[in-house]
């Protein structure tokens, strides 16, 4: 609000701020005497009229008008986009006349920052600018606040550490434990988990497809009827179940040896085709087995709805969670390795004339993850006593379910195996002291080598020795002695085809 100190003689009826005013704002200040004893201050600037003598009065600019001038070119614009902030006006200044667009960002001059007195326009627009601009790029999900010093680890960070996911080195600690404790991992979808289930429906569609253009029904009743509502046992051999007949040479049962045909269904089969012509898959062409890549199809072939649905369940909620937290990558490694290991143990161990299928392995060992992240993060989980009993319960039932027909349980302790070490090496783990760090790592460099060392020497026992030599009552881990599996003696091959495995 602006205060006038005049010594115009009294009785001077010339009022600025009436109704001739408000036509006129500014009419009224060229009324003013404009003599030496009059001065003219303002409590929004600070800024003293200037002397009536001076060039811009004698050029026919107004005490005002000059005012305004000199404020302008004092005061530094508004940023670009951001209103001017108004004070809230005082009751007295409510009914002061509005002088243009006469803005009033400080209160005074004491509050006015000193930074933009006696800089030019250009210079104030320049740096207002620059305010929003960055030169350097972030990880919105591994960043810190940049600085001169800081250093983005996606600059930095090895081609193959972005990969899995691993540049985690910028990555605020407290932000770290936050998004810990509330789910957030490095991606918000499972795209893996999303692909592979599609696929594994598709097969399961292809093996419904199959069945019923050789029995006439997408789930097989005759000669038996298949617990889990899906193909006969040779469908499931001819679509890539893992069944060691078809990888390798099985003593007693030669390639020769006669099983059910596809589109058989007498019980027992009247139907009969050679192991080569179940296998499928262009036969073994005069050699000998070496359909060796069933290890990896097994892990899309699923038994019946009801095999299909309680993994897809486990695989869209537990093993798409691991996914968020590791990565796409990361999860795509620990998956596959815990499926395809789990199908190398059950090869050893189980009943090589009992095939086996389904994604429980791979499943398994995202389930080992979850027991990673129990332990390396004990003190961020919520109630983690709790929680390592429900998992402990929940792992004797996933074992437990090993020993029903059409299950193997070698499968499950393989891919659970397999899990705990690649987890261990890919999953990221929250170190908030170099103590937990040096443990981790010395659990990764061990995991590694011995993660290695199992595939070696299990897929180097299944070709070359005879896996009932090395652990002749292991086979008890998977099967339960009964008079139609001859107490889990001999290979488990039975033409009447009652009792395979699915994982």
């Amino acid at each position: 609000m602006a205060h006038f100190n005049t010594n115009h003689p009294a009785g001077s009826n010339m009022d600025p701020f009436g109704d001739d005013g408000q036509d006129k704002p500014f009419g009224g200040f060229d009324a003013i005497p404009h003599d030496d004893a009059m001065t003219f201050t303002t409590t929004t600037s600070g800024i003293p009229a200037p002397d009536p003598s001076s060039s811009l009065l004698g050029a026919g600019h107004t005490e005002a008008q000059s005012l305004i001038f000199n404020y302008r070119r004092t005061k530094s614009p508004p940023l670009p986009g951001i209103p001017s902030r108004q004070p809230t006006p005082s009751l007295s200044e409510r009914n002061a006349p509005i002088f243009g667009d006469l803005s009033v960002p400080y209160k005074d001059e004491e509050s006015r920052p000193s930074s933009v007195i006696g800089q030019s326009d250009d210079a104030l627009v320049h740096n207002a600018a620059a305010m929003g601009r960055s030169d350097s790029y972030q990880d919105l999900e591994y960043a810190e606040p940049s600085g001169e010093n800081s250093k983005l680890v996606a600059d930095g960070a090895f081609a193959f550490q972005k990969a899995l996911g691993m540049n985690t080195g910028k990555y605020p600690m407290d932000q770290r434990i936050e998004d810990k404790k509330r789910g957030i991992g490095r991606q918000k979808y499972p795209f893996v988990v999303w692909a592979l289930t599609i696929i594994m429906v598709g097969v399961f569609i292809n093996e419904l497809v199959v069945n019923s253009r050789a029995q006439g029904t997408p789930v097989s009743f005759k000669p038996v009827v298949n617990p889990m509502l899906g193909p006969s046992e040779s469908a499931l051999i001819y679509l890539g179940a893992r069944f060691p007949p078809c990888m390798k040479v099985v003593q007693g049962l030669p390639v020769t040896t006669q099983m059910a045909c596809l589109n058989d269904t007498a019980n027992p089969p009247d139907r009969l085709c050679s192991i080569e012509e179940v296998c499928g898959f262009g036969g073994f062409h005069g050699g000998e087995p070496n359909q060796w890549f069933r290890f990896i199809t097994a892990i899309f072939v699923h038994a019946g709805f009801i095999h299909i649905i309680l993994n897809m369940i486990a695989q869209l909620t537990i093993s798409a969670q691991i996914e968020r937290e590791m990565g796409s990558a990361g999860f795509f490694i620990t998956y596959f390795a815990a499926g395809t290991f789990g199908n190398v143990l059950g090869g050893n161990f189980s009943l090589v004339g009992a095939p086996s299928i389904g994604a429980s392995g791979a499943i398994f060992g995202t389930v080992a993850v979850t027991w990673v992240d129990l332990f390396a993060h004990w003190k961020y989980q919520y109630r983690p006593g709790k929680k390592l009993a429900i998992m402990t319960v929940e792992l004797l039932f996933g074992i437990a379910l090993g020993y029903i027909p059409y299950v193997d349980n070698f499968a499950h302790l393989g891919g659970l195996c397999m899990g705990l070490l690649v987890g261990t090496t890919l999953y990221p783990v929250i170190s908030p002291t170099k103590r937990h760090k040096l443990i981790m790592w010395a659990f990764r460099l061990a995991a590694i080598p011995l993660a290695v060392v199992l595939f070696v020497v299990l897929i180097r026992n299944f070709y070359t020795s005879d896996p009932y030599a090395a652990c002749s009552g292991c086979r008890y881990l998977s099967c339960i002695p009964t008079a139609s599996n001859n107490h889990c003696q001999g290979t488990g091959f039975t033409n009447t085809t009652t009792g395979g495995s699915s994982i």
